[in-house]
């Protein structure tokens, strides 16, 4: 669980989810990012970090 804080913070919260996924040995994660300006692009997406895939959203 994340607060945006622009992409550059949003890009090392996703490194840290990969590092946290190679520790547990898993492919695939998830991670929930609030965001809190007005022109925000919501939604889920499907983010592919190496061998991993990360489960987005942003609320």
């Amino acid at each position: 669980m994340k607060i945006w804080h622009g992409n550059s913070y949003n890009e090392r919260g996703e490194k840290q989810l990969s590092d946290y996924m190679d520790y547990f040995n898993l492919k695939k994660g998830y991670m929930l990012s609030f965001n809190f300006n007005k022109k925000k692009e919501i939604g889920v997406k499907e983010v592919v970090l190496g061998d991993k895939l990360l489960i987005e959203a942003v609320v």
